[in-house]
């Protein structure tokens, strides 16, 4: 079969690593992709919002599968298209879609299927916003409604830091119109998780639970980044937890979503706070996690193909999804200045390694410079990751094949999987 990969970052490079494998698999093509997405794929010059030029490209190239990894496509309804085209596609529709769209309409579908999640009010009007935040000591997490690339929450710890978050959102507008409407809810306490399922609209198959880490620095301090790290498994998420969140969590957000005429197909993320009275969901996310799905990709024991396929026709029984049992942890080595404007078109040393054989360097900002070296092209530039026995032997796999790594101005955490 014929496959196309839709994107451009750290998670479509592990999914068409993952993808490449499969006997199934005839030829694979990743639009727009990247240089390490280049080893397994054919690169197709076209951007992942061009939601009528893949269409077309799909069409007319007679691809089998479109594989969507982003969320922008998704919200646009890159897979509507496909599907009013006669391509198969993993990845909703944009009606099911703005769960991850609109923060607001996440937060009306769990109330109304009751899946535990903290107090909250939208507003789009600076004095109320402030109002209910000063209500509760500031202590609070104020969210841009709309897409904002993983940076469109701050948490509070007290009524100027919120009313702060608040003005530059509703007012400055940091982040477009993204942040005209926010929602604000109740600061949570406890372990982050992220739960992600491949769901048909009505079975699910679970990955392992993985933890991501979404401030710069060491120690869980900075601003919020898309994602510093992640590991999997983590041991904050039992059998018993990983059960109450299937039970509570995805299934309740599935059936409400085909409740309201919204049926899901791909894949659902649920971000979760682990608080002493039960899982709670933070956010939920339309697609696969990034950085989560670097590590998940490598603990994934089989073919990945026939459980995407299986999601987007709308039938997963029958299907498993089993795991390695080792270790998997993905470390972020970062541009310059990011999470700010990150330096671009430095020269990258040491991705030919040589690595161990259990770990793999996927590629996410990065780009041909003109003198066909690879060289940095964005925030998040490379995810290392690496399997082993444990955490820590996972850990230090990946810190190693990291030092291998060097570009002017690289940064990245130290501390990956050893959050508690």
């Amino acid at each position: 079969m014929r496959v196309l990969v839709v994107g451009s970052g750290g998670r479509e490079h592990a999914l068409a690593w993952k993808i490449s494998k499969s006997p199934l698999v005839s030829a694979l093509f990743a639009a727009p992709g990247n240089p390490g997405i280049a080893q397994v794929a054919t690169l197709v010059p076209l951007q992942a919002l061009d939601v009528a030029g893949i269409t077309r490209w799909a069409t007319s190239e007679r691809i089998d599968l479109v594989v969507v990894g982003p969320e922008a496509p998704l919200v646009a309804g890159l897979a509507d298209r496909l599907a009013e085209a006669g391509v198969l596609a993993f990845g909703p529709s944009a009606a099911a879609a703005e769960i991850e769209g609109s923060k607001g309409f996440a937060k009306d579908v769990m109330r109304a299927a009751g899946i535990p999640t903290a107090a909250y009010e939208t507003f789009d009007a600076l004095e109320p916003a402030v109002a209910w935040a000063r209500a509760r000591g500031g202590r609070v997490a104020v969210k841009a409604d709309g897409l904002a690339a993983g940076k469109g929450v701050v948490v509070c710890g007290d009524p100027a830091e919120a009313e702060a978050a608040l003005r530059s959102m509703l007012v400055d507008r940091v982040h477009g119109g993204a942040g005209a409407r926010v929602v604000v809810e109740e600061r949570l306490e406890g372990p982050e998780a992220s739960c992600i399922c491949f769901t048909d609209g009505e079975r699910v198959r679970p990955l392992p639970a993985a933890q991501d880490h979404k401030r710069v620095l060491d120690g869980d301090r900075g601003p919020n980044t898309g994602g510093m790290g992640a590991f999997s498994p983590t041991p904050n998420v039992t059998p018993e937890v990983a059960a109450s969140v299937e039970r509570d969590v995805l299934l309740p957000a599935l059936r409400e979503l085909a409740r309201r005429g919204r049926p899901f197909r791909g894949a659902l993320y649920a971000g979760l706070m682990l608080t002493r009275s039960g899982p709670k969901v933070i956010e939920f996310n339309a697609r696969l996690g990034d950085p989560e799905t670097q590590p998940l990709m490598m603990r994934l024991a089989g073919d990945v193909v026939p459980v995407l396929l299986a999601a987007a026709r709308g039938d997963l029984s029958g299907v498993e999804l089993p795991a390695d049992p080792r270790a998997a942890i993905g470390v972020v080595l970062a541009a310059e200045n990011y999470p700010g404007d990150p330096a671009r078109g430095d020269a990258i040393e040491g991705l030919e390694g040589p690595f161990d054989a259990d770990v793999q360097v996927f590629h996410a900002g990065t780009a041909r410079g003109a003198d066909g070296r690879v060289v940095t092209n964005g925030g998040r530039v490379l995810t290392v990751c690496a399997l082993g026995a444990g955490l820590d032997d996972a850990a230090r796999r990946a810190y190693a094949a990291a030092a291998r790594i060097r570009f002017r101005g690289m940064q990245f955490r130290r501390d990956i999987g050893k959050r508690p």
